[in-house]
């Protein structure tokens, strides 16, 4: 059976549109209520959101349908996804939901589950939850219906625990700091944990208004927080995006700093000291061929998983490794937090930073990446119907053989449709720019071709 709600990170959309409406968000409620109504205890739900405009309509609609099944609601308002799961273990909550669409423009909102480990959910609670959607719910006698409340220290709660994954040797003291928010849900948290720790603080991004989340600001925008570190002459920039589970770094001369480069770092930094467990990184397919050499040259090994930061914390677990990521900023250090956390990976940063003395130029760039090349090639048809849809095409096969013969042993092909519109992703990287983009080149041609 295949997922019609549920994407690589919970559910998403367009707001009062096909899948992200109030009345499917009620009954994501009910259905999640309903599956993880386990035992005789009081049941609880924990609700956080980011600052999206439809995020009051979605986290409503959310109340009500969990209520309505006998669960009870503690809501927690704007705070990172971490914070979510965290507290979904720490209230022992039965579920935890983040009203969220990541980096995704304010018109888009999505729901993200964490079970009452604060782990996201399986594929088998995801496909559960999805056959019950499209059924009634038992609903609970009046007398069991839900009560929903509102914590007020639930920011402080996780800034407690942010600060507590920074070593106790280490402060922050001296260090001028350029946090962007991207307006978003770490707006108040991110700044304050800095602060407390010691750390001159300029915060940007931080004037939400509903509609300016990720608007030119925060990881996917990073000239912003790039001319402040420049015109301020800050030591580091750090760059969060709208629901605090990604990083990218800007060094004081306003190079950036990919997700490539802070694994690196921090699992070397982890290995020399014994803290690294599985015997090296977990990365995606997406992750440049130069980290695999960096690492490979430490007697560490970089293990892959599928695209999505859901597959790498799978495949951590399954590994033992406690340091993950993905390129795009994802940092997963489950010594300290149960998903993606920007800003835990921010402090481990800027500890080695602290620790060597060194300029962030001098130690964020640990290896030269290989050239690479990504192109989307847009066809017909597409998910579910038809996900491969040009790759199965004969002479686009033959295409793609060639072109891994001319990177063999120099270099990497990634080929992948998108799982959830009509677009095939071709990626190539290797010593020979040049070869990369012939192989890139000669690859979308052909797709292009068969798909016209």
């Amino acid at each position: 059976m295949g997922k019609n709600y549920f994407g690589t990170d919970g559910i998403r959309g367009r707001t009062n549109a096909g899948v992200m409406t109030a009345a499917v968000a009620m009954k994501v409620g009910q259905a999640a209520g309903r599956r993880f109504l386990r035992g005789a205890h009081r049941h609880r739900v924990v609700i956080g959101k980011d600052t999206r405009l439809s995020g009051y309509m979605l986290e409503n609609a959310m109340v009500a349908g969990f209520t309505s099944v006998g669960m009870d609601v503690v809501l927690l308002g704007p705070l990172p996804t971490p914070a979510i799961a965290l507290l979904t273990r720490e209230l022992r909550a039965d579920v935890g939901v983040m009203i969220s669409a990541s980096h995704n423009p304010y018109e888009d909102n999505g729901i993200k589950l964490f079970g009452p480990d604060g782990f996201k959910l399986s594929d088998e609670d995801e496909l559960a939850i999805e056959a019950m959607l499209g059924e009634d719910q038992e609903l609970a006698p009046a007398e069991d219906i839900g009560r929903a409340r509102r914590i007020d220290d639930a920011r402080g709660r996780y800034i407690h625990a942010v600060k507590g994954s920074l070593p106790h040797d280490i402060r922050l003291d001296g260090l001028r700091i350029v946090v962007d928010c991207a307006n978003g849900a770490a707006y108040q948290v991110a700044p304050l944990a800095l602060w407390e720790l010691g750390a001159e603080v300029e915060a940007i991004g931080v004037e939400p208004n509903g509609r300016n989340i990720n608007d030119k600001v925060g990881s996917t925008h990073l000239d912003p927080v790039r001319e402040r570190v420049i015109a301020g002459g800050a030591d580091i920039g750090i760059a969060l995006d709208g629901d605090a589970d990604r990083l990218i770094v800007v060094d004081e001369k306003g190079r950036t700093v990919d997700g490539d480069q802070i694994m690196a770092l921090i699992g070397s930094e982890w290995a020399m000291q014994g803290r690294l467990t599985g015997g090296g990184v977990v990365a995606t397919v997406m992750s440049n061929l130069g980290l695999e050499r960096y690492l490979g040259g430490k007697g560490l090994e970089l293990v892959r998983a599928r695209v999505g930061d859901r597959h790498v914390l799978e495949t951590m677990r399954a590994r033992g490794c406690n340091v993950g990521g993905e390129q795009s900023g994802h940092m997963i250090l489950l010594d300290h937090a149960t998903t993606g956390d920007g800003t835990i990976a921010a402090l481990q940063v800027l500890a080695a930073l602290v620790r060597s003395g060194k300029r962030a130029s001098e130690l964020l760039h640990l290896f030269d990446p290989v050239p690479q090349l990504l192109r989307n090639v847009r066809f017909a048809g597409g998910p579910p119907a038809n996900p491969q849809g040009p790759l199965e095409n004969a002479r686009v096969k033959a295409v793609i053989a060639d072109a891994e013969a001319s990177l063999a042993g120099r270099g990497r092909l990634v080929i992948r449709p998108s799982g959830t519109e009509p677009v095939i992703r071709v990626m190539a990287e290797g010593d020979d720019a040049g070869a990369v983009a012939a192989a890139v080149d000669a690859i979308c041609a052909a797709v292009a071709e068969a798909a016209a």
